[in-house]
């Protein structure tokens, strides 16, 4: 430090700054590296002329740099001399643009005027196309309509005629009337003859249509017919035309399968069964049936529109809406089946009648009438009520049914004119049993019978009426004439708790009993419950029947209690009872009973004495109805005429024992109570 004391000012700061200098630094280790590179001598002479070669180094390594820049400084000079040639050249240019924008200003504008105009007038040719393909036909259109053969393209041309059509009643409500009603006159013109040629062509397919049995329709002629249908007239005219052509085609093959067969003689005729009613009639309604599904898939294929076919070609017409085209679908569809299968009724109807008028059995005619009610319902349903071979089957359903009615009329009036004798053990005769039989089989028929599906089976109510009505009234008046030719008898019971006098007073009250008026309806009553019962019973199997038996039933009831009132009533004039009874029951008497002569004690003793014989007695008295042949029938009816019996007694007892009738002893004329006749009778 004393050291550098001394040393000047400037010195000292520069020694200062070398010795503050950081030796590790970048810049010093480059620069001390770069000094090893060209300083070999380190001599106190070379230490003073480092400053004068550090500089000669400096100006060695700039001049190495100009000599190696002077290429680039002339390729530079060479660039700058072409740069400056190309302004030249692009004054000259801008001079040149600058003197002709005067001159194509007017072009320009010239330009933007043509191109405005182009605008316009290609707005202008838009327009007009578009009002040739909405207002005008083109020449291949007008060609298909008039010329070419028809296919697709007349459809199509046909539809844009419609379409034009349209469109014109448009231009009507602007100020372009004038041309609107051109257009219309024009597009009307191409449409009728266009309508006319279509109805043409219609009209050559159906006929080919009628010549065949088994025909097809392509799809232009649906596509033809839908068109026509815009035309009612022409329209119901090729109608009119395929229902004629299918009429008579129809006609023949009818005639055909009836007398010849079909190829080769299979099948064969119709006619060939003509002896077998039941089968004819069957044949021809078979085939009738099987015709008109065929016939309907034609004519349905043909005139009819379904949904999806109506509301696309809706799409390409305007007029004309889809509710319309399926409305009249279905009437132009009855109309032609109507008229296809008018031909047929004549031939078909004349052939059931005289079917009807061979006489056939009554199995046979009723039978004949279920066909033709099935047939009647079906045939309704797929052609339609109101139509000429639906007329005529319900007529031949209600001739049938007519015959089957007849023979059961004329069956019961001979049944009636000629009634039957009764046998001795009062069963059914025969005629009961035959008509059973007969009305079982015919209720086997009524339940095996077919049902269309919007029919159903008719009553059945009026058939057994007119089948068993006249049997029951010729049991009626067989037991009338039994009545008349002799008189019944009441059967008898040993007596044997009787002494010698009751019986001989009973004796000749049973005696006298042959010849009373009301024993002698007893047989013919058995005979007619016996009968009822015959009918009634096979008829409880069957439900088409409830009815008709729950009648039976109650005129068996009502038959019954008549049966039990007359033995009874009998059974009491034996007795002498009878006429009394009125008395026993009357309350309104003034005086007591005892004191009248017809109810004195003495009267009244022999007549309860008689009773008590036919209650109490071994011989038997009291009726058993042997000859029911209903077992339950015959214990109801003895049953009630028990009841009947005990309940005259017990009034008879009150009467007796009641002191105001004045009767002295009253328990020796009524020795036994109710209760006990009750118990003897088996109540």
């Amino acid at each position: 430090m004393a050291a550098t004391a001394g040393l000047a000012p400037g010195l000292s700061r520069k020694l200062k700054k070398v010795l503050e200098c950081r030796t590790d630094s970048p810049d010093l280790v480059s620069s001390l590296n770069a000094l090893s590179s060209f300083y070999d001598d380190n001599t106190a002479q070379s230490r003073r002329n480092l400053r004068s070669t550090i500089e000669k180094r400096a100006l060695e390594i700039n001049n190495e740099f100009l000599t190696a820049a002077e290429t680039a400084q002339i390729a530079l000079d060479r660039v700058e001399e072409e740069v400056n040639a190309l302004a030249d050249c692009c004054d000259k240019i801008a001079a040149a643009l600058s003197s002709s924008a005067a001159t194509t200003g007017e072009i320009i504008s010239t330009t933007e005027r043509l191109k405005q105009e182009l605008e316009v007038t290609t707005q202008r040719q838009e327009i007009v196309s578009c009002f040739l393909r909405d207002y005008q036909l083109s020449n291949e259109e007008i060609k298909a309509l008039r010329e070419d053969e028809l296919n697709e393209n007349f459809f199509e041309a046909l539809a844009h005629v419609q379409e034009i059509h349209s469109n014109c009643k448009l231009l009507l409500r602007t100020h372009h009337q004038r041309a609107g009603l051109e257009l219309m006159d024009m597009m009307a013109v191409y449409q009728e003859g266009a309508y006319e040629r279509l109805c043409r062509w219609v009209q050559a397919e159906c006929r080919n249509l009628g010549d065949t049995d088994n025909a097809e329709v392509s799809d232009l002629l649906k596509t033809a017919v839908r068109c026509l249908k815009e035309r009612p007239v022409l329209f119901k005219y090729c109608a009119e035309e395929v229902g004629n052509l299918r009429h008579n085609a129809l006609f023949r093959r009818f005639i055909s399968a009836l007398t010849r067969g079909g190829p080769g003689g299979m099948p064969r005729p119709i006619e060939v069964h003509a002896h077998d009613p039941l089968r004819y009639v069957g044949d021809m309604l078979g085939w009738l049936h099987q015709a008109l599904a065929s016939e309907r898939e034609l004519v349905h294929a043909l005139f009819d529109v379904d949904a999806a076919d109506n509301k696309s070609y809706a799409n390409q017409r305007s007029g004309i809406s889809e509710n319309n085209s399926i409305k009249t679908a279905e009437p132009d569809f009855t109309f032609v089946l109507d008229r296809i299968f008018e031909g047929v009724c004549r031939p078909f109807k004349v052939r059931v009648e005289q079917v009807l008028q061979s006489q056939p059995s009554l199995i046979i005619s009723y039978k004949l009438t279920n066909t033709l009610e099935f047939y009647s319902y079906t045939i309704s349903d797929l052609l339609g009520r109101d139509t000429a071979l639906c007329n005529t089957l319900w007529m031949l359903k209600d001739a049938a049914q007519k015959t089957f009615f007849d023979i059961l009329k004329t069956r019961g009036e001979k049944l009636l004119r000629y009634p039957p004798p009764i046998a001795v053990d009062l069963s059914p005769p025969p005629a009961v049993r035959e008509g059973v039989s007969l009305t079982l089989e015919i209720i086997d028929t009524y339940n095996s019978m077919m049902v269309p599906a919007s029919g159903k089976k008719t009553d059945f109510d009026p058939v057994l009426s007119a089948l068993l009505d006249p049997i029951i009234k010729m049991c009626e008046q067989a037991a009338e004439g039994h009545k008349s030719r002799s008189g019944g008898h009441l059967s008898r019971r040993s007596r044997s708790s009787f002494d010698s006098s009751q019986l001989s007073s009973v004796d000749a009250l049973l005696t006298s009993s042959h010849t009373s008026p009301q024993s002698n309806e007893t047989p013919a009553k058995i005979f007619i419950i016996n009968c009822l019962c015959a009918i009634q019973q096979p008829l409880l199997r069957h439900e088409v029947a409830t009815g008709y038996a729950e009648n039976i039933g109650s005129m068996i009831e009502n038959h019954v209690n008549i049966l039990v009132e007359k033995e009874v009533d009998g059974l009491l004039q034996r007795c002498g009872l009878s006429d009394k009874m009125n008395i026993f029951r009357s309350l309104e008497t003034d005086s007591a009973l005892s004191g009248r002569e017809e109810t004195s004690p003495t009267t009244l003793s022999e007549c309860l004495k008689t009773f008590f014989g036919l209650v109490l007695g071994s011989e038997s008295s009291l009726p058993e109805f042997e000859k029911m042949q209903v077992p339950k029938l015959r214990s109801d009816a003895c049953v009630g005429v028990a009841k009947t019996l005990a309940e005259a007694y017990e009034v008879i007892y009150r009467a007796v024992t009641d002191p105001k009738n004045g009767y002295p002893d009253p328990k020796s004329l009524a020795r036994h109570p109710p209760d006990q006749i009750r118990t003897i009778l088996g109540i």
